[in-house]
């Protein structure tokens, strides 16, 4: 068989405290979402591919067995600064013989998924598909994900015994005898956003037409579902303080980190995907709250892409086509809803009724036909939800003393125009880039009178 190119995505849990879901967590709480942070990496051949995959389940191993031990010492009553401290610079059989001695742990007896981890593979498997009226099966073959563990995954005694990766990829000739890291990072794609600028992530819900016909959302608009897009982007926003505005129609929202910001070192797949997985995580945990009586049915996706916009100008430019293009797509919507609900018509009629009409007679199909005047429909449906940080201003009453005024930043969500320049004169602070650098050495400052004792300022 020939070469062959494979692509992994490394993926890793961003730093959060979650409990868990309710099928294997039937009675826990899950209080935090998770969020996961990854990488693309580029196998130019199946030696590299045999590499990577090795050198990750060695780390798994390294891991775990640390892990094991620090534990199991923190259990016995120590620290875990002082378990760390213990297991600095142990070897491997050091911590065999530590858990063993002193715990009676067999390392190699723990669960395989612990010490090997996972794979996940397509198989073919036979299922019946249907029966005949004499009642026989008829069987087809059909893909199905498997989850298996192995000492060694890399290893030709697992990977060439199993036809399905040998038919993606092919098969292994040598065993891994030593793992290289560095070797196969080299191979590992790092986009950085270009410096000083604005960093816009965009994300866009996948099959979301799919995704609201099965859960019935209402057309043309649904205002709960919209909710709780904006209830996630508000939660993003106070998960990653970097991000100081949010911009979101639809089943999609632009997240704007400030114009200095070194989160994740700038670095696109790792910003990308922690927006997108925290905002999927909290999109299912929030469901309920908006839903109460609809059951989630599946999760929803989305994906993600990073634009760098070098002035505030062009960064107000791309936030007014978002606006422009959610006034169009409503626009549309409603007219196409309208016709199909109200008037009967097939989806395929309503789009020759409204093809290559303007907005003005989109305007007056609706007066016309629906009674409707487009512009006194909801703000959100016409124009958007923004998201954005801004001051409130607390009096604070103590008992036998005077009132203390005092201010902190909270994310509101607002529905206006942002195409004309009043919103950003009246906001000023959003894009004021002396206003942020200003605001961020005054945290900072702040932050170094509390760690040394004296008392923070207002």
């Amino acid at each position: 068989m020939g070469s062959v190119m494979s692509t992994v995505l490394f993926s890793r849990r961003h730093q959060s405290s979650t409990k868990g879901v309710p099928e294997i967590f039937s009675e826990k709480e899950l209080k935090y979402p998770p969020s996961f942070q990854s990488r693309v990496i580029c196998c130019a051949s199946k030696e590299v591919l045999q590499t990577y995959l090795a050198w990750r389940q060695n780390d798994c191993h390294v891991n775990n067995l640390h892990d094991t031990c620090l534990w199991m010492l923190v259990k016995e009553g120590e620290t875990e600064r002082d378990a760390q401290e213990f297991l600095k610079g142990t070897q491997k059989q050091q911590k065999n013989e530590l858990l063993f001695q002193k715990f009676r742990i067999n390392y190699k007896n723990l669960p395989a998924m612990y010490r090997q981890g996972s794979c996940i593979f397509k198989a073919e498997v036979e299922e019946n598909v249907k029966y005949n009226e004499n009642g026989t099966p008829v069987k087809r073959l059909r893909r199905k994900a498997r989850i298996v563990q192995s000492e060694n995954i890399a290893g030709r005694s697992f990977w060439n015994e199993l036809p399905s990766l040998l038919k993606e990829v092919g098969g292994f000739t040598e065993d891994v005898d030593k793992v290289n890291p560095e070797y196969v990072r080299f191979f590992q794609f790092e986009k950085k956003l270009m410096p000083s600028t604005w960093i816009v992530v965009r994300i866009d819900g996948c099959h979301f037409h799919r995704f609201s016909e099965v859960h019935e959302f209402e057309k043309p608009n649904d205002k709960q579902a919209l909710n709780l897009m904006n209830s996630c982007a508000v939660a993003v926003l106070e998960e990653i303080q970097d991000i100081i505005f949010a911009y979101g129609v639809s089943d999609e929202y632009s997240f704007v980190l400030k114009k200095d910001s070194q989160f994740y070192q700038r670095q696109a797949s790792e910003i990308v995907s922690v927006i997108v997985s925290f905002f999927s995580s909290m999109y299912v945990m929030k469901w309920k709250e908006f839903f109460p009586r609809k059951e989630l049915k599946y999760p929803p996706s989305f994906d993600g892409r990073a634009v760098c916009y070098p002035s505030s100008k062009i960064l107000q430019d791309y936030l007014a086509w978002r606006q422009v293009d959610c006034h169009i797509n409503n626009q549309y919507n409603t007219c196409f809803w309208m016709l199909v609900i109200k008037k009967g018509k097939s989806k395929r009629e309503a789009q020759n009724c409204l093809k290559g009409t303007q907005a003005q007679e989109k305007n007056e199909l609706l007066i016309k036909e629906f009674n409707i005047d487009y512009n006194e429909l909801e703000t959100m449906f016409r124009q958007g939800s923004l998201a954005f940080w801004e001051k409130e201003d607390i009096t604070m009453t103590h008992e036998n003393t005077a009132s203390v005024e005092t201010s902190h930043r909270k994310v509101i969500v607002e529905h206006c125009d942002i195409i004309k320049p009043e919103f950003w004169e009246a906001h000023p602070s959003i894009l004021d880039e002396n206003h942020l650098l200003f605001e961020a050495l005054i945290n900072n400052f702040s932050y170094q009178h509390e760690s040394l004792g004296k008392v923070p300022l207002p």
